[in-house]
């Protein structure tokens, strides 16, 4: 039976963030960025929070107090991180290079290393907790932690083979924990407040 659609629909924003991640991480392996590839990776980055929410929506309990502190660092950190690929890949990438390198060395700069380090530290933290849970399966849930922090910290770094199987690995760890989640059974809806 499907699961409920708070959970399906985070589930899918997952795996389309996965191929926003995996697909032009590794197009750009062989070609550099490109207007199309920076596109989408700073789009999609909107996708992170409602899968990462569907996650936790699914194994909060298990997670417990340790899994609540990490989903609420992680999603801020997400989001943080979500600003931050979306201004660079969407605006930064466009500016002419003076104008990007002044900006990212004024205030912009300290903002978003800053945004960088909560995102590094709550999906670390998630993904311990997801680990720990043992609900979704756990090579993904360590996989997760593992890519994802190394994206945030090659982000700066001119793109390589490495990057590039970073990116794939990242949208794998995220397209199995999504369909993990799809192939889960219904989790047992709350009763309507009138008892119907």
């Amino acid at each position: 039976m499907p699961v409920p659609g708070i959970l399906r629909f985070g589930a899918i924003c997952g795996v389309i963030l996965a191929l926003s991640l995996g697909i032009p991480g590794a197009v750009e392996t062989f070609v550099g960025e490109t207007t199309l590839t920076s596109l989408v990776l700073g789009l999609g980055a909107a996708f992170g929070v409602p899968a990462l929410t569907a996650f936790h929506l699914y194994q909060g309990q298990a997670t417990g107090r340790f899994g609540e502190v990490a989903y609420i660092v992680n999603t801020i950190g997400l989001s943080l991180f979500a600003c931050v690929a979306f201004a660079l890949n969407t605006v930064v990438f466009f500016l002419p290079p003076p104008v990007a390198k002044s900006l990212l060395a004024g205030p912009t700069g300290t903002i978003q290393l800053v945004g960088v380090a909560i995102f590094v530290i709550g999906t670390g933290l998630y993904s311990a907790a997801m680990v720990r849970a043992k609900v979704l399966p756990r090579t993904p849930a360590a996989l997760y932690g593992v890519t994802l922090i190394l994206l945030a910290v090659l982000a700066p770094l001119p793109d390589t083979p490495v990057t590039g199987l970073v990116h794939v690995f990242a949208a794998g760890s995220l397209i199995w924990l999504s369909m993990s989640l799809l192939r889960a059974p219904t989790l047992r809806p709350a009763p309507a407040p009138d008892g119907r």
